[in-house]
């Protein structure tokens, strides 16, 4: 098959590899389409992943099974969550199989999908099956950066109809954020640098937008608010941006951070905590979503309340994927790609 190797920080090299094999518990997926996510712009970025096909936000049809799988057979429309899990430790025993102690994540612990097959392992957990009326394109971005922002704004921060939420940077996931907490009933602000964003902001549901290379955010959304908004949500992993949205806050007001820092924050985000204590704001993270809430996600996008097709851009080839990260590197994209092209 075809695929994008990883050789070495910042270097991915197309090439002819062995078709992977499933497990007696998993599946053989032909790839329809994989999104290109900012976390594997970060992998990109340093060179150092354990496995050296990148890609976590794909969606495909099945090609083979394995012995064991009994919910699954050849021909079925699926997607899969990247944070998957094998089923045993107390956090998937509790049903947070999302921080299973032994994570299965595609693109980290196992060859990802920029590639033409994925073998998925425990298939019965980690596939979720696609209503029709999903295309495959928009079914990649259920993969990782939808679900992060339905499992952040839905069930970890609780947004609540009327409540004004901020959403800093409204690229993948910070755009999914817009378009859910909209559908929600909040009041929604789109914060970014790109114009372009800002636009696909205002069609994921954004009410309002504010372009932060011009204008201050901090102070443009105490004015809108009339005091600061209930939750604001950090969609980028930036310190400029994850201490742009906890000042953007109202007292007592909810701060999620989804985004994850890139190789200049190397991890670590100095919060101003005195702040935080006197306006007793609360700091709550969100990372990816248990298998089992898909049930809550899918008749949504089905009926067209949600919708993440909007925010594709383009469709791209395998080929296309490291000019793609190196505009991630300097902030020029807008809205998102989707490889459907592997040959």
């Amino acid at each position: 098959m075809k695929a994008l190797v990883l050789e070495g920080a910042k270097n991915l090299i197309l090439r002819q590899v062995e078709d992977p094999k499933p497990a007696e518990d998993g599946v053989l997926l032909k790839v329809m389409a994989n999104g290109v996510c900012r976390s594997d712009h970060h992998f990109w970025e340093s060179g150092l992943v354990p496995v050296n096909i990148l890609g976590h936000e794909f969606s495909g049809v099945v090609e083979e099974v394995g012995s064991k799988v009994t919910r699954f057979k050849k021909g079925d429309r699926v997607t899969v969550p990247f944070s998957g899990s094998e089923g045993a430790c107390p956090h998937c025993v509790s049903g947070h199989s999302h921080l299973c102690d032994s994570l299965l994540m595609p693109g980290l612990t196992y060859q990802g999908g920029y590639a033409e097959y994925v073998a998925v392992p425990v298939a019965d957990r980690n596939m979720i099956h696609l209503p029709e009326e999903i295309s495959f394109a928009e079914a990649s971005a259920l993969g990782c950066r939808f679900i992060t922002a339905f499992h952040g704004i839905v069930d970890r921060v609780q947004v609540l109809p009327g409540e004004w939420v901020v959403v800093y940077g409204c690229g993948g996931v910070g755009l999914s954020a817009v378009n859910i907490a909209s559908a929600m009933g909040a009041n929604v602000i789109g914060v970014d640098i790109n114009d372009a964003n800002l636009d696909l902001a205002k069609q994921m549901g954004a009410a309002y937008t504010v372009n932060s290379r011009t204008t201050d955010p901090i102070a443009a959304v105490n004015e809108m608010t009339q005091g600061g908004a209930d939750v604001s949500v950090d969609a980028l992993g930036l310190s400029q941006t994850a201490v742009s949205a906890i000042r953007s806050l109202r007292k007592r007001g909810r701060h999620l951070q989804i985004g994850m820092t890139s190789k200049q924050d190397a991890g670590s985000i100095a919060i101003p905590v005195d702040e935080m204590i006197l306006k007793e704001l609360s700091f709550i993270t969100s990372f990816g979503m248990p298998a089992h809430r898909y049930h809550a996600v899918l008749p949504l996008v089905s009926n067209g309340k949600l919708t993440p097709g909007k925010m594709v851009t383009r469709e791209v080839s395998l080929s296309e994927v490291n000019g793609i990260f190196e505009e991630m590197s300097s902030f020029t994209n807008t809205g998102t790609y989707v490889v459907t092209k592997f040959g």
